[in-house]
């Protein structure tokens, strides 16, 4: 279900500018200055001036070094799933050098004077390491950057992630401009938002807690996806470079804590709904009770931090695996089902009616669309939404679903 477009070309680089870059090959390997700094990349990195072209899309889902702040309207896939090793640097405004690593996202984030580096790294980070260390960067003492990098945010209202109507999801968060325009004249009223994950894709530049809380204020409501582990690295739609489930229950406990850290710094708070984006695969023996298991803790340990979990998969695969196992695993609080066939509804015949069927399902009816509204044209998923809000029960317990009516029946 990915859509891969290739990377624009890089312009011919200057060495004029501190936003610019010049470039050299030697003995397999490849030298980018920027704004005074070397990095030594291999030689078929691409580089990608986003000053030459600013609707590139900045993607880390194959090697290349990105130079500078992306435009207004990346040029962007309606997603991306995946990430190896790659580069990107935009202008700072620190006087010295750190460097901080998320294991859980596998990404490295550094500063240095006058510049930010974020360095995704897929299975080979020890390459990652000896680009950051090119540049003289102290990749030795790089600290665990979850708690420092995601601080408390203003959260905005439980019901952030309550909608039933018709919505979007894109691989990039729109700029202000595009997201005011879809709101005035497309037919869509929330938007999916790709929040981390070892396998996000695509960077979030526009991303942060004020642009949620603006959308929020102005009408949009949101259903934010946490790209983790895939269910089988080369098979579907995760290529060979994509971090793969291997150990399911220490993985969904951490997933779980990485998306709520980043959630939270984003204002989504308690009672919120945490989708895990898991792709197709081939259902059955290891893969299926690999899958299982790391939803299982997904879901737990969201529940022990007060957030609901959502997952989101193809009928043909997740959702098989959900319905044939629901007597004997946990299941999520909401059901993000795909099937591209373009009915706008959310029963399906692989579900159950009495399956999430309290305002609990979402259901991504077409794929990879490019739509223009005002002038603006983004690259989107369409999805209907029938999604209640959190509710207390008596013990106080956000997740749950409190009507006798919202409990998941077995049919």
């Amino acid at each position: 279900m990915r859509a891969l477009a290739a990377l624009t070309a890089c312009a011919a680089l200057g060495a004029g500018s501190p936003a610019t870059a010049r470039t050299a090959t030697d003995a397999g390997d490849r030298t980018v200055v920027y704004r005074g700094h070397t990095f030594t990349v291999p030689a078929d990195w691409e580089v990608v001036d986003l000053a030459a072209d600013p609707t590139a899309c900045v993607r880390f889902d194959r090697h290349a070094v990105y130079l500078g702040t992306p435009g207004e309207r990346q040029d962007c896939p309606a997603r991306v799933v995946g990430r190896t090793e790659s580069l990107w640097l935009q202008p700072g405004t620190a006087t010295k050098s750190a460097v901080t690593e998320n294991r859980t996202d596998r990404v490295y984030r550094a500063t240095a004077s006058g510049i930010a580096v974020t360095a995704p790294y897929g299975v080979d980070r020890v390459a990652i390491q000896q680009v950051l260390r090119s540049a003289g960067l102290p990749v030795a003492t790089a600290r665990a950057d979850r708690q420092g990098r995601y601080p408390a945010a203003v959260t905005v209202p439980t019901d952030a992630t309550a909608y039933r109507g018709r919505g979007f999801d894109a691989c990039t968060a729109p700029s202000q401009s595009a997201m005011n325009t879809w709101k005035a004249q497309s037919p869509y009223a929330a938007i999916g938002i790709y929040i981390g994950g070892v396998n996000r894709g695509c960077s979030q530049p526009k991303l942060t807690a004020q642009w949620v809380q603006t959308q929020y204020t102005k009408g949009w409501r949101f259903f934010p996806l946490y790209v983790g582990p895939q269910p089988d690295a080369g098979s579907g739609s995760c290529d060979d470079d994509c971090a793969a489930i291997t150990d399911p229950a220490v993985q969904g406990r951490a997933a779980a804590e990485d998306a709520v850290a980043q959630a939270a710094a984003l204002g989504l708070g308690k009672g919120s709904v945490l989708y895990n984006n898991l792709e197709n695969y081939t259902p059955g023996g290891a893969v299926t009770t690999r899958v299982l298991g790391y939803l299982a803790a997904w879901t737990g340990r969201l529940h022990e931090l007060g957030y609901r979990s959502g997952a989101y998969g193809s009928v043909s695969s997740l959702v098989t695996d959900l319905v044939a196992h629901a007597k004997t695993t946990t299941l999520p609080d909401v059901l993000y089902f795909a099937r591209w066939n373009d009915e706008d509804g959310t029963t399906d015949a692989v579900l159950p009616a009495g399956m999430w069927a309290a305002q609990q399902r979402i259901h991504q009816y077409a794929g990879e669309r490019t739509e223009t509204y005002g002038g603006v044209t983004i690259s989107i998923d369409r999805d209907r939404l029938d999604v209640g809000p959190a509710c207390h029960s008596r013990r106080g317990d956000l997740h749950r679903r409190c009507p006798r009516s919202s409990t998941i029946r077995l049919n």
